[in-house]
Formats: structure tokens, sequence, C-alpha cells
């Protein structure tokens, strides 16, 4: 299904639809990382990618012309760096070991040391909790400022100014 997201947003000359459609991608995105039980990935993808962007989008589709003006001349350049792009990041996925792999690396010496200590190392009953605030703080921090920053971008290009007469 998002594959023919997509294609259908590459073939739209409307704007909205692009917006609409990029919404539903993300909402499939969202999807897949459940799948994958990355539950907190995915409930940002939600509303970041989602809610926040596609008010941020329609919002600039109001503020400006509603289609897409046709490009003065074929667009293979960007074509030729997105096949570039997207062969490379296919050819980096060939190392990776096998998805649930139990002989990975992160299963023979990461989630071992995480499951034995975390309670001793942090004082933290739950495991994930330890993970995502002792071990990976930093990163959950700057996560944490990432979405508040974009939170109070979004609050200042939607406010109404008031004009002074």
């Amino acid at each position: 299904m998002m594959i023919v997201v997509v294609l259908a947003m590459v073939l739209q000359r409307n704007l909205f639809g692009v917006v609409v459609l990029s919404g539903i991608y993300s909402f499939l995105m969202a999807t897949v990382l459940v799948a994958l039980d990355a539950v907190d990935v995915a409930m940002t993808e939600a509303a970041v990618g989602a809610g926040v962007s596609t008010v941020l989008l329609l919002g600039a589709i109001h503020l400006t012309r509603a289609s897409e003006a046709k490009p003065l001349r074929k667009p293979l350049l960007p074509l030729v760096v997105a096949l570039g792009v997207s062969g490379a990041l296919i050819y980096g996925t060939l190392g990776l070991p096998a998805f649930s792999d139990p002989a990975a690396p992160i299963h023979t010496h990461v989630a071992p040391r995480y499951i034995e200590q975390a309670v001793t190392e942090t004082g933290v009953p739950n495991v994930v909790t330890a993970v995502l605030a002792s071990y990976r703080g930093y990163d959950t921090f700057g996560e944490t400022i990432v979405v508040f920053t974009a939170g109070i971008g979004v609050i200042a290009l939607l406010r109404r100014r008031r004009r002074r007469d």
C-alpha cells in the first residue's frame, strides 16, 4: 500500500492531493512501526508526520497556489539522484543481519547487558524506561527538544497577528 501511495503522490499534480497522500503515507509508516514493536516511534510518526506536517503543509497551500507549476524541463537529474540514493540504501542493507536473528550483535552484546544489569545500574525497575531515560537519556532529551521546537514552530506559524490600524 505504501508503494501505491508513493506512486500516486508522484503522479499527482494537485498539491492538496499530495499533502493528503503524504499524511496517508505517514499513517501507513506508523502502522509498520507498530508491527515492528516500535510503538514510541510510531506515535511520533503519526503525530509529527501525519498531524503536524499535514497541518503545516495545508497552511502553506492556503497561503500560496494550490497546484504545482509545470516544470521548465524534464527532471532527469533529481530522478537519477533519487535512484542513486535508493540503490545505495538498498546496498547498505545487504550487510545487515536477518530480521530477528538471535546471533545478531544486538542480541548477543547489548540486549543481555540491559536486561541483566539495567535495574542495578540505573535503579529503574522497568527495562524500557531505564534504556530510554538513562542509557539513551541524551538521545531522548534531544528528541523531546525536536518535538517541542516543532510545536513552537507550528504555534508561531499558525497564530493570527492582529493588524494595527
